[in-house]
């Protein structure tokens, strides 16, 4: 949610798409008139993405099928004077697909092939708009799969993960996007097509893919990607541990970290959510329970017995219980997959609750983690508002869902307050605004509060050498969007 409800907000920019007859006729040459929409109402789909709160209506949206498509619509846009915004499936959650003040959207979800999978060398190269569980399905029985498994990998795509550098539930142990991506492929900008990185592991110079992932579309279009392919684990253990409170839970948490074992996910829902979740899959959740933690570890065999037990004495020693001991060869058992669909499924039944929802996207020390969720609680009841939580409890990633109703413009103000509060407290206690959402149109004014003046500087000065016009995604990430900084010294204290 955005931090601010004034009319300064990006989406009340003035209109600059600038885009004319002859520019919708000269994009259509190049990829055909049945890949563009030039119609509003075509294009009111495309208003805003998982962030519905701002909306804007793209003047043209064009659904490129190859690069060098792209790499041309990026140059008439140029030629043109007109602003383009990448999109991939829509499902971020910070309005980082918005088109700020109108102009084009390049949609890349046509550009979904799977070009090359080599098991020998553990990768695969993907074009930017497959969708993030297409590649692991194509990969069953082979041993490998793609590790990045954001909650929407069953809709959203490799591009839009490598764009906001996305995380899931098990990024945990295997890492987010960055640490799975060895090579990229970008459309500057002004049009030029560059390679990035490589299948070698190690690969000399500068490490622009690593700069790249996360730079929200604002460095230029990342059309294909190299993908680290990660082995199948030997076998594993998944179980709720179950608690009488949110307390209980996340001192769990710590509890399990600090005793040296890193799980392959750690996630926590709390009875709001629970009660959502099992109205909606009837996985078998206690609905009376005040939190539980899904928890789950794998790899050799040999060693995960003594995992699970150790963590199964940390559950009670916390005065929690272990239910729905689940142990698997692989991860297509049925008991498995539905345990996790309920958890991937969780914002989809939130649904039940509420017509219109905010996902918060915090991060703080996991030792934080109590005094945050108190604190979100006390938001949720200055402010009037119904608030339920499931997050990446390990990562301290925190996942507050504020229900509400868009169409009650007192309702949406009282969400923007309760997200700016929840947010400030996840920097007060040394976290971030952040943890795999991005900054998007959402929450740029909270830059300055992480960042001095002079980060901010070269952040932009960093920016400007990629996308020098600030023509490919403006109005995002960065205050004021062409650069402007507040002059605020950043608030972002050593956690005690």
């Amino acid at each position: 949610m955005a931090a601010s409800a004034t009319a300064t907000t990006p989406a009340a920019a003035p209109r600059t798409g600038n885009v004319t007859p002859r520019l919708v006729s000269e994009i259509a040459a190049v990829v055909g008139s049945d890949n563009l929409l030039d119609s509003r109402e075509e294009a009111l789909v495309y208003e805003c993405d998982g962030y519905v709160v701002e909306k804007s209506v793209p003047d043209v949206v064009v659904f490129p099928t190859s690069t060098e498509q792209v790499a041309e619509i990026v140059r008439l846009c140029n030629r043109h004077d007109v602003p383009f915004v990448p999109r991939g499936a829509g499902t971020s959650l910070a309005g980082g697909t918005l088109t700020v003040g109108g102009g084009l959207m390049i949609c890349l979800t046509r550009m979904k092939r799977i070009l090359e999978v080599s098991l020998r060398d553990r990768y695969a190269v993907v074009e930017a708009g497959v969708v993030n569980v297409w590649l692991t399905r194509s990969l069953a029985g082979t041993g490998f799969h793609y590790a990045p498994d954001p909650s929407s990998q069953g809709a959203c795509t490799i591009g839009g993960n490598i764009a906001t550098n996305s995380g899931g539930p098990h990024t945990l142990k295997y890492g987010v996007t960055v640490n799975h991506i060895k090579a990229a492929t970008l459309v500057m900008p002004d049009g030029t097509i560059v390679e990035t990185g490589g299948i070698a592991e190690d690969d000399p110079g500068y490490d622009l893919t690593g700069l790249i992932v996360g730079n929200e579309g604002t460095f230029g279009i990342v059309t294909k990607a190299v993908v680290n392919l990660t082995r199948d684990p030997e076998s594993g253990r998944t179980f709720l541990g179950v608690f009488d409170s949110v307390d209980a839970a996340t001192e769990t948490v710590s509890g399990i970290i600090a005793a040296g074992i890193v799980p392959a996910a750690l996630e926590m829902l709390d009875n709001p959510m629970i009660r959502a979740v099992e109205q909606a899959f009837r996985f078998g959740f206690p609905v009376e329970a005040g939190a539980v933690l899904i928890i789950e570890v794998d790899g050799l065999e040999a060693g995960l017995d003594r995992e699970a037990r150790a963590i199964s004495e940390i559950v009670q020693s916390r005065g929690g219980k272990v239910e729905k001991s689940i142990v698997w060869r692989t991860r297509k058992e049925p008991e498995y997959v539905a345990i996790w669909k309920s958890r991937k499924s969780a914002f989809g039944a939130i649904g039940r609750l509420s017509p219109t929802y905010c996902t918060q996207d915090g991060v703080v020390p996991r030792t934080k983690l109590p005094h945050i969720l108190r604190f979100i609680t006390e938001v949720g009841q200055r402010h009037g508002l119904r608030i339920a939580n499931v997050f990446h409890a390990g990562d301290g990633n925190i996942h507050p869902i504020l229900l509400f109703d868009e169409r009650d413009p007192e309702q949406v103000k009282r969400v923007f307050l309760a997200s700016h509060e929840i947010l400030d407290e996840c920097i007060n206690v040394g976290g971030s605004v952040t943890g795999e959402h991005g900054i998007g149109v959402e929450k740029m004014e909270f830059m300055p509060k992480l960042f001095s003046p002079e980060d901010l500087a070269a952040m932009v000065a960093l920016r400007s050498t990629f996308n020098p016009e600030n023509r490919c995604n403006p109005f995002k990430m960065l205050p004021g969007g062409a650069g402007c900084v507040e002059k605020k010294s950043p608030r972002r204290p050593a956690p005690a």
